[in-house]
């Protein structure tokens, strides 16, 4: 749980997804600010951390909030150790590969290691779909992917650790969502079993849906 004191906030994410989706790539790249090609496997457990100054939208305090960026091993070999760190995370980014099949479908199975070891069942998570850089080797549709995240109640981005594309939007993302809710908006609340009739990934998935009617290459953006 986090720890607050005169508004400083000591908040512990999760990036979980199979091997090689770019987990490791994105947080070097919100860190560091640089792509680094060459990377081996992570394993077990990286942290890296970051400062930043939140604004609350609801109570306009700023919060001095300390990020602590778990980067966790995607191999089978390793599942026991990462998920022993779930259970005080304060928010999971799930992260799948759009080249990849394999790891999108696995995204169901990381939910369930979630649901299953972290403190609540309604822990916050964002899904990122990554390497949306690689359009001509894309096979998980932004359709497909908003289609799954609605389904779980989560907000889906898509990003290029390569060309740095949403990475810092990303965090920020899963920030808001945690934020919002330790804030105490209902509206957020991951116990409101209901969803707004028309969320933003809901007005996407809509226009991107009539666009199919009319148009067989649709050219995906990664500037949600």
């Amino acid at each position: 749980m986090p720890r607050a004191m005169d508004n400083y906030l000591d908040l512990k994410f999760l990036a979980i997804g199979d091997s090689g989706v770019g987990k490791t790539c994105i947080l070097n790249q919100y860190v560091d600010g640089k792509f680094t090609k060459q990377l081996g496997t992570t394993v077990g457990i990286d942290i890296r951390n970051k400062t930043i100054f939140y604004t609350s939208n609801k109570t306009n305090k700023i919060y001095n909030v300390q990020l602590q960026l778990w980067d966790t091993a995607g191999q089978e070999r390793y599942r026991s150790l990462t998920t022993s760190f779930f259970r005080d995370a304060m928010g999971f980014m799930l992260v799948f590969d759009v080249t990849s099949e394999t790891s999108f479908l696995n995204v169901r199975n990381w939910i369930g290691e979630i649901q299953s070891n972290a403190y609540s069942e309604n822990v916050d998570m964002i899904l990122i779909g990554n390497k949306c850089d690689l359009e001509d080797e894309r096979i998980i549709t932004k359709i497909r992917a908003l289609e799954f995240a609605q389904q779980y109640h989560v907000q889906y981005i898509e990003t290029s650790a390569l060309e740095n594309r949403n990475v810092v939007e990303s965090i920020e993302l899963l920030l808001d969502t945690v934020m919002k809710r330790l804030d105490g908006d209902e509206n957020f609340s991951k116990r409101n079993s209901s969803l707004p009739t028309k969320s933003s990934e809901q007005i996407e998935l809509d226009l991107l849906k009539k666009k199919t009617k009319t148009r067989t290459d649709l050219s995906y953006c990664c500037n949600y």
